[in-house]
């Protein structure tokens, strides 16, 4: 069960005073999906450290941050407990869904067709969903 619990409204509000990209709300509240190679952060390099746009939670190093092709901004590895993995059966599929450990709001998916030569996983993430500090 997620620490930081708010209603529907004040997460709008939440994320309207923090500028967040357009579909944010349905994309972090309610597990929509940003179309591939639209976000924000999907060719951004910069480094510093990405947090959940919601609640500001710190969840991904830049350092992990990888070019998978995807139209994603996709990690190989995420912060010690920053992620909640549950199964996600929506569309048919099996997969493992990633949410903020903090407020539960809706990440993406993880899957195990990352860099072999690190974890082997890839933390396949909604731009909508995260915010990059570059001063972390």
């Amino acid at each position: 069960m997620p620490t930081i619990q708010k209603t529907d409204a004040e997460w709008r509000d939440v994320l309207h005073s923090k500028n967040a990209e357009p579909g944010a709300f349905e994309i972090t509240r309610h597990a929509a999906t940003e179309r591939p190679f639209t976000g924000r952060y999907e060719q951004v390099w910069t480094t510093g450290r990405y947090q959940c746009i919601c609640c500001d939670a710190p969840l991904f190093e830049s350092a992990h941050k990888f070019d998978a092709g995807c139209g994603w901004p996709s990690f190989d590895r995420a912060l010690p407990n920053a992620i909640q993995e549950n199964v996600d059966r929506s569309h048919g599929m099996v997969r493992v869904e990633t949410v903020c450990a903090q407020c539960g709001a809706h990440l993406g998916h993880v899957f195990p067709d990352g860099p072999r030569d690190t974890t082997g996983l890839r933390y396949c993430i909604n731009s909508a969903s995260i915010a990059l500090d570059p001063e972390s």
